[in-house]
C-alpha cells in the first residue's frame, strides 16, 4: 500500500507517518524501484491497533515501540471508550442511509444541540472509530458516518440566532491536519454561546490565518489537532503561529494531540474538551459584566 493509500485507510497524515518512521522506527516501509514507500499488510494491521490506542488517549511514544504481539495485547487490555452505540453501528453496516439520518436527528432532538455536541456525538465517533480499528467498520462506512454528522451539525447551526456576544473567533487547522469534525463540534458550541465565528475549514497556511484574523477582526484563533498529528509538529506549528499573530489575538487549541502538550507554548490556551471551552467563555462573559 502506498503512503497516500495508507493515510486514507488509517486517517493518519502522511507527514505523521514519516515522523513516526524516523523517530520510532515504525512503520518500516519497503521501497519500490522509484524509491517510493510501500507498506505491507501486516504493518497496516498494526497501525489499526495504534490508532485504536491513540483513540483511547495513549501517546505515540507509548505504543509505536511495542511489538505486534505487545500491541495486540495492549488493545485487548484497553476498556471500551464512550457509550455503546449498537444502533449506529448496525445502521452503518446495513447501509440504510435514511435510517441513519433519522437516528442522528432523533438523538439531536432528544438531547438538544449542546448535549449532542459535548456528549452524544463524541461517544458515537469513538464507537465508530473503535469499530474501524477492530475491522468491523469499513473506511467508507466511517467516512459516510462523518459526512452525515457534518451535515446534521451544519443544518442545526443554521437554526441558531445571529451571534451577539463574546469574542470573534476564527476556526481552522494548520497544513497537515485534514480532519475538521472536532473543529465543527467546537464551532457548534461557540455558536450556541452566541459567539461570532469565521470558518476557514482545513489546512490554512499560517500566513493566511494571520491575514484572515486581521481582515475579520478576530480576537481569537482556534485550531484543532486530531490524535494522529505528532505532538512535536503541534508545538512547532502553534509556536510559529503565536509569534506571527498580534499579541492581543488569543490562540486556542484543542484535540487529542494538543492535549498531550505538557507545557504549551507561552500565550497558547489548550482545551482538552468542550466543557473546558464553555467554562472559558463563561469566564470571559463574567469579566465583561
Amino acid at each position: 500500500m502506498s503512503i497516500a493509500a495508507l493515510a486514507q485507510e488509517t486517517g493518519i497524515a502522511k507527514d505523521t507517518l514519516r515522523v513516526w518512521e524516523r523517530r520510532y522506527g515504525f512503520p518500516q516501509p519497503v521501497r519500490n524501484g522509484r524509491g517510493q514507500r510501500l507498506y505491507p499488510a501486516q504493518q497496516v494491521a498494526r497501525l489499526r491497533h495504534v490508532r485504536r490506542l491513540l483513540d483511547q488517549g495513549l501517546r505515540p511514544g507509548q505504543v509505536l515501540t511495542l511489538s505486534a504481539e505487545e500491541l495486540a495485547q495492549a488493545v485487548e487490555r484497553q476498556p471500551p471508550s464512550g457509550e455503546p452505540e449498537p444502533a449506529v453501528i448496525e445502521l452503518l453496516k446495513r447501509h440504510d442511509d435514511d435510517a441513519l439520518r433519522q437516528e442522528l436527528r432523533a438523538r439531536l432532538l432528544r438531547d438538544g444541540l449542546r448535549q449532542f455536541v459535548t456528549r452524544a456525538a463524541p461517544a458515537m465517533l469513538a464507537a465508530v472509530g473503535n469499530g474501524w480499528a477492530r475491522g468491523e467498520v469499513e473506511v467508507f462506512e466511517e467516512h459516510h458516518f462523518s459526512t452525515q454528522l457534518d451535515t446534521l451539525l451544519r443544518e442545526a447551526m443554521m437554526q441558531l440566532p445571529a451571534a451577539n456576544s463574546g469574542p470573534r473567533v476564527l476556526l481552522t487547522t494548520l497544513p497537515g491536519e485534514p480532519h475538521t469534525l472536532g473543529l465543527l463540534l467546537t464551532l457548534a458550541l461557540l455558536r450556541l454561546e452566541g459567539v461570532a465565528c469565521i470558518w476557514l475549514g482545513a489546512q490554512t497556511p499560517q500566513s493566511q490565518i494571520v491575514a484572515g484574523a486581521r481582515a475579520f477582526g478576530a480576537q481569537v484563533v482556534a485550531l484543532s489537532f486530531s490524535e494522529y498529528v505528532d505532538p512535536g509538529a503541534v508545538r512547532r506549528g502553534v509556536s510559529q503561529l503565536r509569534q506571527r499573530l498580534p499579541p492581543n489575538t488569543e490562540l486556542w487549541c484543542g484535540g487529542r494531540s494538543a492535549a498531550r502538550l505538557k507545557r504549551p507554548p507561552a500565550g497558547v490556551a489548550i482545551f482538552s474538551d468542550l466543557d473546558q471551552l464553555a467554562q472559558r467563555l463563561q469566564g470571559r462573559s463574567a469579566k465583561a459584566d
